[in-house]
């Protein structure tokens, strides 16, 4: 019987730290606070015709064009109750990049011990987009890994969109 070993690239793990929580529908996301420049109310977006349906397209904020990503349609989840939105302008690789997410939620402190690994829930389920689980108050928020959102062939397509419009 022959058996295949991938090679697997060594996920990060969460830290304790402080985590910018958003939500899209009623799951509560985190994002590394040090990520995070900016969180802005929706601004006019202009599409960017070619580019993935989970890309809105670019903002000018303050005389720069930034791309948007829409964190529902990059999750394949309905677009359904998401009337407020916001947009939390990060860092992703090097670039400025703004993620449409329902409602940021708070900052908050996170210890080493209210962190779990994220399970595997097999191989058809890729959650490598995940630094892990935090609890507490309850329930579970999932920390994002926000620069494995999206893809390398993902993240030049968004940014030469951004560079098209610029």
């Amino acid at each position: 019987m022959h058996s295949a070993t991938a090679t697997v690239s060594p996920a990060r793990l969460a830290q304790a730290g402080k985590y910018l929580t958003f939500f899209l529908a009623n799951e509560e996301y985190g994002v590394e606070i040090l990520k995070v420049h900016e969180i802005i109310g929706i601004l006019p977006i202009t599409r960017v015709p070619r580019t993935p349906a989970f890309v809105r397209g670019v903002i000018n904020l303050r005389g720069k064009v930034i791309p948007i990503i829409d964190l529902r349609d990059r999750f394949g989840m309905s677009r359904e109750g998401a009337e407020e939105q916001v947009i939390i302008v990060v860092q992703v690789h090097g670039i400025q990049l703004g993620v449409v997410v329902d409602k940021v939620s708070e900052v908050l402190s996170i210890a080493d011990g209210d962190i779990e690994p994220t399970p595997s829930f097999g191989v058809d389920v890729s959650t490598e987009y995940l630094l892990g689980l935090a609890k507490g108050e309850g329930r579970v928020r999932l920390l994002l890994d926000i620069d494995r959102v999206l893809t390398a062939s993902e993240i030049d397509s968004v940014h030469a969109a951004a560079a098209a419009e610029g």
